[in-house]
């Protein structure tokens, strides 16, 4: 298994909900009506005003307990301004960066039932409210599969862990087919709302061919 930043090919919305979701404050109820990948992000790096940053992500099979997938990004120390240590003569990064992500998976991981997802993730200054995060997942333009996950009350300058339990649904053998055959046809939005207001979007792609050989 692997992981990799590259861009997603997306899926354009219905231009109803697109309009909706993009001139007015998105809303937990706007992304739960979507019924296609985002051609876009739906809010702005700067929207991420309370500093929550993704520390560490690991998967596992809830039935053997075994670990499928762990990432953790080098420790930093809190109070410390990364951005004035870089070279002001260095290019300016991509806001987008590290919004993306891709896995590859071996075909089993569509056999799974039930994965656990552990993350750890800082906050910044400012307490943290009712921290949501709702998930789609899509295979071109069908809807595999939403969850909805609630975080709950953070304290400002905390570190925290939770995990959270997905329950996947049963695919048809020829969709399996279907998406074992088509990497990165798979895709996922990750919206995380505090106190009803978007302040991230992430996206991901998906393989599900590792270890055939071609």
């Amino acid at each position: 298994m692997s992981l990799v930043g590259k861009k997603c090919e997306s899926i354009s919305l219905h231009e109803s909900i697109k309009d909706d979701v993009i001139s007015n404050q998105v809303t937990p109820e706007d992304v739960l009506r979507l019924e296609r990948i985002t051609d876009t992000y739906l809010c702005s790096p700067e929207a991420n005003v309370y500093d929550i940053d993704f520390t560490r992500f690991k998967i596992r099979d809830l039935e053997t307990g075994t670990v499928l997938f762990e990432i953790a990004k080098p420790p930093t120390d809190f109070g410390v301004d990364n951005d004035s240590l870089e070279d002001s003569t260095e290019e300016p990064l991509d806001p987008n960066a590290g919004r993306f992500v891709r896995y590859q998976f071996t075909p089993q991981f569509l056999k799974l039932k039930t994965v656990g997802a552990t993350v750890e993730f800082t906050v910044g200054a400012r307490p943290v409210n009712h921290f949501r995060m709702i998930e789609k997942h899509f295979f071109r333009d069908t809807l595999l599969k939403t969850f909805d996950f609630e975080f709950g009350f953070c304290i400002p300058f905390s570190r925290n862990t939770c995990e959270h339990i997905y329950e996947f649904p049963t695919l048809p053998p020829d969709l399996v087919e279907e998406m074992i055959a088509a990497p990165f046809e798979t895709c996922s939005d990750s919206f995380y709302f505090v106190d009803n207001q978007l302040v991230m979007h992430n996206k991901a792609d998906y393989a599900y061919n590792g270890g055939i050989n071609n």
